[in-house]
């Protein structure tokens, strides 16, 4: 029985517990958050966690012996501190996604925990569910990809902005690159391959926070697109084009649902649903891995998110705000060299 902690108390973090319910080889044995009410009131909301211990720091769940592993729920800029605490306290580390601000601190967090030989993986939740395994037998159909284009668009940006939430507070772990766009790098990462170039981009801005990007990237030869945003909407997909067709998995960040279109053939839809939500195929790989000893998924092995937050990177450096940006001419022009 894996015996979880949860290091923070927002709304994923409740649906993570209501996921993790479900696991029948794991258990929420404690929470931390920043007082102990706090935590105790988040035990009494989640409801299935009789005996589970309430802490008022982080430190002293990390220091409780009972814990194997812990679900790391804080908001994305606490991320590489806590892990490195976690790790060197022997507890395996499920983190939300971005795992990391930094393709830097990825590498420092991948060499701290294949140092210490401790698992640690990105929860990065559409590797997990059920349809990504079809699309990855699909894509042999479609023949060598020449293009991979992704798009997660959202108009919630009134409700990011009115909600307090710190996707939208100043600091280095708000915006929608963060947010939104790891999920697009995900796909681009895993069907791009190494570090692209960036050709172009698009972004918008508030209050010095990115809330929109359409770069245009070059892996290799192999052109790519990320767009994300908090201020418009569009279809949220991931398009795989091939020399013989294409697939259009939607919903990227929780799909369940892809069309395969093959020349000259009528297309193929493929409905996948979850097995009980987006969040237990990651739960439940992550288990296994913690059962078996292994210290890194082949699904979300550390690499792939040192190349998730890679390709996050060389668009950070090339945004280009409106209306005023004085250092983004210089900047983009380095990067687009």
């Amino acid at each position: 029985m894996v015996r979880f902690g949860v290091l923070g108390a927002g709304n994923i973090a409740h649906r993570f517990c209501a996921s993790l319910a479900h696991e029948d080889g794991a258990e929420l044995v404690a929470v931390s958050c920043r007082t102990e009410q706090k935590a105790r009131a988040f035990l009494a909301e989640v409801g299935h966690v009789e005996g589970a211990r309430a802490y008022g720091s982080h430190e002293d769940l990390l220091a409780d012996a009972e814990v194997d592993a812990i679900y790391l729920a804080l908001p994305h800029d606490l991320h590489r501190d806590w892990s490195l605490a976690a790790l060197r306290a022997g507890k395996a580390v499920l983190c939300e996604k971005p795992a990391m601000l930094s393709a830097e601190e990825m590498c420092e967090v991948a060499d701290a925990a294949r140092d210490a030989g401790v698992l640690f993986m990105e929860a990065m939740k559409p590797r997990f569910v059920p349809l990504y395994k079809q699309v990855l037998e699909a894509v042999k159909q479609i023949g060598p990809l020449v293009r991979v284009e992704t798009t997660l668009c959202n108009d919630m940006l009134a409700a990011v902005e009115g909600s307090g939430s710190y996707h939208m507070t100043p600091g280095p772990g708000a915006g929608v690159l963060l947010d939104c766009g790891i999920y697009c790098a995900s796909w681009l990462q895993a069907f791009g391959g190494g570090t692209p170039r960036l050709k172009s981009i698009v972004s918008a801005e508030r209050d010095g926070i990115d809330v929109y990007a359409d770069a245009q990237l070059d892996f290799g030869g192999m052109p790519g697109r990320l767009e994300c945003a908090f201020d418009r909407a569009k279809k949220r997909t991931a398009t795989l084009v091939g020399t013989d067709g294409r697939i259009v998995v939607d919903e990227l960040h929780r799909p369940q649902r892809a069309v395969v279109e093959l020349a000259g053939q009528e297309p193929v839809v493929l409905n996948v649903p979850y097995e009980v939500d987006d969040f237990y195929g990651e739960i439940d790989h992550f288990v296994e891995l913690v059962e078996t000893g292994a210290t890194e998924s082949t699904l979300m092995p550390l690499d792939a998110s040192i190349g998730c937050a890679e390709i996050l990177d060389v668009i950070r450096a090339g945004f280009q705000v409106t209306p005023v940006a004085p250092k983004a001419p210089r900047e983009q022009g380095r990067v687009l060299r």
